[in-house]
């Protein structure tokens, strides 16, 4: 049998392990940030009309440029977009490989803000661009002027601002964003995979005045739909059309077009489940300050909260009473997706039952 360590591995690859979060058969699964809520018998219904639908015309390769899909995602988006403006891949993850093929590589570097999305570095291996971070502020937020000083000394082709941000829920206004882009030739990628459950604007109102902008989404939270593998982002069409030059033939399969399509027509049904799980999230948030634990403000469908002395035991204790939980994020801090209000309730009772009690917060 051969072994890996005896194949030609590209040299900055060897050591390297597999991408991904546990995945564990637990009765409570609240660490990756998806939708807990499945879509509705109605939908599944209608979803599985459109993949017989789609079975007829297998033998036939998928619509390459999936217009109809992105059609769709231009009208629920607004502002004026059009096919032409968005573009669509298998998740937001084959989205950012696309952009960093397109505008990284050898020479060229991408710009990012600490704590961030754990992917981002990865994205960068694979497209051999240089990673380079910059800390956030210690309350884990960014202005115009670190950003800006960051571009200023690293010199991006591309820059990363997660917005709310994966781990924190923390957010970037539109004023800093703006500032960034007027005061810098970066191609600036606001990433906002957790938009739907933020209150704030979304930076897609920025698009119409500056090209260098690149406004990028996810189906996989608000939509229910992780197992669809959906992602879009938003653009100027050059910026679409530098993607297309470099994604593989057919990237996106018929039936996952025709999935995807349907979960946008009943938009309005699956968003009124973000509103709750939003709702969730900060009640989570609310009891966990309350005993003392430290939280830190979130806009998204998860919340992180610490600090712990040992976090990894915490996380172990949790997962022996079949709850999964993400640990991840600044040292002393977990992460929790919002689930249902029957999940989150044997949460707070499991942590309240921990054993010995944890530092400095009331037993």
């Amino acid at each position: 049998m051969i072994s890996l360590a005896d194949l030609p591995l590209r040299d900055d690859l060897v050591g390297q392990e597999p991408y991904g979060a546990p995945q564990i058969d637990v009765p409570i699964v609240l660490n990756v940030n998806e939708n807990p809520y499945p879509p509705s018998q109605v939908i599944r219904h209608e979803m599985a009309a459109a993949i017989v639908s789609a079975a007829g015309t297998l033998n036939r390769y998928p619509d390459r440029e999936a217009l109809g899909l992105r059609g769709d995602l231009a009208a629920y988006l607004g502002h004026g977009l059009s096919a032409e403006n968005v573009w669509v891949a298998n998740g937001s993850n084959e989205v950012m490989a696309h952009l960093l093929t397109a505008f990284g590589g050898p020479g060229r570097r991408v710009l990012t803000f600490t704590p961030t999305y754990s992917m981002y570095p990865e994205y960068a291996r694979n497209t051999c661009t240089e990673y380079v971070t910059v800390p956030r502020h210690p309350d884990y937020t960014l202005d115009a002027d670190l950003v800006l000083g960051a571009i200023a000394e690293h010199r991006p082709t591309v820059t990363l601002i997660t917005t709310p941000n994966n781990p924190t829920g923390t957010t970037v206004d539109l004023a800093t964003i703006e500032a960034v882009l007027e005061g810098s030739d970066t191609l600036l990628v606001v990433d906002e995979a957790y938009q739907e459950f933020s209150s704030g604007p979304s930076a897609l109102e920025l698009l119409a005045k500056h090209p260098r902008l690149i406004v990028s989404r996810t189906m996989s939270k608000a939509f229910a739909l992780a197992g669809g593998r959906v992602g879009y982002l938003a653009a100027a069409p050059a910026i679409v059309d530098a993607c297309r030059i470099v994604r593989l033939p057919y990237h996106l399969s018929a039936q996952t077009q025709a999935i995807a399509r349907v979960a946008l027509a009943h938009s309005d049904e699956l968003l009124a489940q973000v509103r709750s799980l939003a709702a969730e999230a900060r009640a989570f948030e609310d009891w966990a300050r309350g005993r003392g634990y430290e939280v830190i403000d979130s806009e998204s469908n998860f919340s992180l909260f610490g600090r712990f002395p040992d976090r990894h035991r915490v996380w172990q204790d949790l997962l022996d009473r079949g709850i999964l939980i993400r640990e991840t994020g600044p040292a002393g801090f977990l992460r929790v997706s919002a689930g249902t209000p029957d999940e989150m309730a044997i949460l707070r009772s499991a942590l309240d039952e921990l054993s010995p009690p944890l530092e400095g917060n009331p037993s």
